[in-house]
């Protein structure tokens, strides 16, 4: 094997330097190395004017040596490092906030936009930091208490001398590692139905187990304000006079996705520690949109909008009189649900199936400002990313439905006019709107190369690139994409990503992989789409219509419609189809090959193939399996005793004998998501069967196999698919 890849590869650099075309003399074929070096970045902080954004960077490297045989352990924080840098958006300077990688979070500047404050993992235990901007220089704050600190809240006071922390229970961490240790290790474990929840249930709630903590950042003082709970959506007060906050309460193991928390909301007096409830235990969980003061808030109910302000009783229905919208002899019962705050409270944004609507903080005062297309289907997708300060423009992203015309616009609420201000084919993503600069920081892509920072003003003008982080991209023969418009066996249109071969040569038929999902329409940088292309194969992600209670032929229905009309461009050869997936992707990948024999090899990365056992698979993510099935992802819709026939049908394994195409499976040992227990039930079966088949397994992998392992294991994973389809594709390549 290992001579192969050598042969394989040596074969690849001979090409990239021989035989490239001259209009891409200088540059060289992407590899699996170039893989591990591609770095993504997002945006984790910035100060209220724009000054300044915190970005982290990372890459696949970040995640690979994580301990997966822990997953779920309370006491133990999986591997995921970055770099960070502080990046002046005026002139593009960077400061490196440390020296290595290292894994940090909860970044979030003070008001006053001088200091940084973020949680630091240093031996397993969370530390809290403040990194003075000005001055470059970090500092930790230590508690004065015997509890360790939560990574869970980082909340700056009004003044910028306090922090809302969280902090961990007494003995919190001997506890949670008994409850743990006793469901991995035993040596005897029981487990009874007399309990409301399931064991692993009670872990996951007890590894958020809390106190809310007042830290004064100059001495380390420490005041304790709540008890021990789950604690979430705090909400401080603008003057730092209270804190609200809501606390859940586990009251049994749920299979419907229909509740198993009860849960209630407070309000904290920060001068007495006088608490008091603003709504009650209940069931269904409570959606507050708080204002941007701190002390009111919004919340639906029937279709109606209520404000109720933290220090009364009563709430005020705000849209009353205003359900009956009458518009051209149209006349409908509005139903609303609250969107946002006006940034300096005055009034609030509402949706309803009509359009957005401005309403005052008075009842009856309810106006249509923004209507929504007819036709909404068809029409381009816009989301509200922003409302300006002063309240003038509802900044929206947009997205054609048909084309890749993506970018931001804004609504002028007065006037309700549109105005485009970056509309084109390239990729924008993690828009952020400082509260009060006049400016926007975006990533972009053309599509092909890696997202980088921009920032630019109010207006999309002036726009200046602040990040180059894979300079080494450029001289890489990457990937060009296209979308294609196709119809299904039921006649719907439906959308894919075309990856053109890194040396492709117009008029020549190429060996396409589609890869699997659900629905792709965006094109982007990909490195394993890039891996494959560089091997001269096209790769499809093809759209898929999945259809509640019968998913398995969605892909036999969406992929192979797809593939015939790249054929009969003259693009594809017909008789060099493989196909491969990850994760539910794989899944399909396995029911679609019992379908059809069309495909020369297949890879099937950490998919199920058993949807009956695979109920049960995975404990340590107690009942997902079940509800995935039921009323999830899988889409079977009812339970395994209601419809026992579809559980069968969904099951790749009880078609064994159908598959033709030889299928490689590739599996990890610490996969918490699909276990390779289920997989390892398709190996023996096509043994069995006479099939050709091939299963690698990675002891040290997760959910993704060798790419959720070592670093030797994600060079291996990608040697390995590579092989599989060359000894296919190519079998004189593989002789010679």
């Amino acid at each position: 094997m290992v001579m192969k890849s050598i042969s394989r590869i040596s074969i690849v650099l001979t090409l990239a330097v021989f035989c490239t075309p001259f209009s891409n003399a200088q540059q060289s074929l992407f590899t699996i190395g170039d893989g591990l070096k591609a770095q993504n970045l997002s945006i984790v902080a910035s100060t209220s004017d724009g000054s300044h954004v915190v970005a982290r960077i990372s890459g696949r490297a970040d995640r690979l040596g994580v301990n997966h045989d822990r997953f779920a352990d309370p006491t133990h924080v999986q591997k995921n490092t970055a770099q960070f840098v502080l990046i002046e958006t005026e002139t593009g300077e960077q400061t490196e906030l440390f020296k290595d990688r290292v894994q940090a979070n909860g970044f979030t500047f003070s008001h006053n936009d001088e200091l940084l404050a973020y949680y630091r993992l240093v031996d397993q235990q969370q530390q809290l930091f403040v990194y003075d901007v000005n001055r470059n220089r970090h500092r930790q704050v230590k508690p004065k208490s015997k509890l360790e600190l939560s990574d869970l809240y980082l909340y700056w006071m009004s003044d910028d001398e306090e922090i809302i922390v969280g902090l961990r229970p007494e003995n919190w961490r001997f506890k949670a590692d008994s409850m743990y240790k006793e469901l991995t290790e035993g040596p005897i474990t029981i487990q009874t139905s007399d309990s409301t929840t399931l064991a692993w249930d009670r872990v996951w709630e007890f590894s958020d187990r809390t106190h809310l903590a007042l830290l004064k950042i100059s001495n380390g003082n420490t005041r304790i304000l709540t008890d021990e709970g789950n604690y979430s959506r705090l909400v401080p007060e603008e003057n730092g006079a209270f804190l609200s906050y809501e606390a859940g309460f586990l009251m049994r193991t749920d299979y419907q996705r229909t509740g198993d928390s009860e849960f209630e909301i407070y309000k904290l007096n920060l001068e007495d520690s006088e608490v008091d409830t603003l709504i009650q235990r209940t069931e269904d969980r409570p959606n507050l949109d708080w204002n941007n003061a701190g002390n009111s808030y919004t919340y639906a109910e029937e279709g109606k909008v209520f404000l109720q302000k933290a220090d009364t009783s009563d709430a005020v229905e705000i849209t009353k009189g205003a359900y009956e919208f009458v518009a051209d002899e149209d006349t409908t019962e509005l139903k609303f649900s609250v969107m946002r705050w006006h940034p300096q409270d005055e009034s609030i944004l509402l949706r309803s199936e009509k359009g957005y609507h401005l309403t005052g903080l008075d009842s009856g005062s309810v106006e249509l400002i923004y209507e929504f297309p007819e036709n909404q289907d068809e029409a381009p997708r816009r989301s509200v990313t922003h409302w300006s300060y002063e309240g003038d423009y509802l900044y929206m992203s947009y997205s054609a439905r048909d084309t890749w015309e993506r970018g931001i616009t804004r609504y002028h609420i007065d006037s309700q006019e549109m105005e485009e201000l970056r509309i084109d084919d390239d990729l924008y993503s993690g828009w952020v709107f400082p509260e009060q600069g006049d400016l926007i920081v975006f990533e972009q892509s053309d599509g092909i190369q890696p997202n980088e920072l921009f920032v630019a003003d109010s207006e999309m003008n002036n726009v200046r690139q602040l990040t180059d982080l894979n300079p080494w991209a450029k001289d890489k023969k990457l990937s060009k994409s296209e979308l294609i418009q196709y119809t299904d066996i039921d006649g719907d249109t439906l959308y894919g990503v075309l990856y053109y071969p890194a040396e492709y040569e117009e008029g020549k038929r190429y060996p396409l992989v589609a890869y699997v999902y659900e629905t792709f329409f965006n094109n982007g940088f990909s490195p394993f789409i890039n891996i494959l292309a560089s091997q001269n194969y096209f790769v499809l992600r093809p759209s898929v219509d999945l259809e509640q209670g019968y998913p398995g032929e969605a892909w036999m229905k969406g992929v192979m419609p797809a593939i015939n009309k790249l054929v009969d461009r003259g693009l594809v050869d017909p008789n060099e189809l493989g196909l491969q997936g990850i994760s539910y992707g794989g899944y399909a990948t396995n029911l679609l090959i019992t379908q059809t024999d069309r495909f020369k090899a297949a890879v099937n990365t950490s998919g199920k193939v058993n949807m009956i056992s695979f109920l049960g698979d995975s404990p340590k993510i107690t009942t997902r399996n079940y509800d995935a099935a039921e009323v999830g992802q899988d889409r079977i819709g009812q339970s395994l005793w209601e419809a026992e026939d579809k559980y069968i049908a969904h099951s790749a394994i009880m078609y064994a004998d159908r598959i033709e195409t030889p299928l490689l499976m590739l599996t990890g040992e610490g996969d918490w998501n699909v276990p390779e227990t289920n997989q390892r039930e398709m190996y023996y079966a096509l043994r069995r069967l006479g099939k050709e088949v091939k299963w690698v397994h990675y002891r040290y992998g997760g959910h993704g196999a060798g790419r959720a392992g070592r670093v030797e294991d994600y060079r291996h994973h990608w040697e390995t698919v590579l092989d599989w389809y060359d000894e296919h594709f190519f079998p004189e390549k593989e002789e010679e």
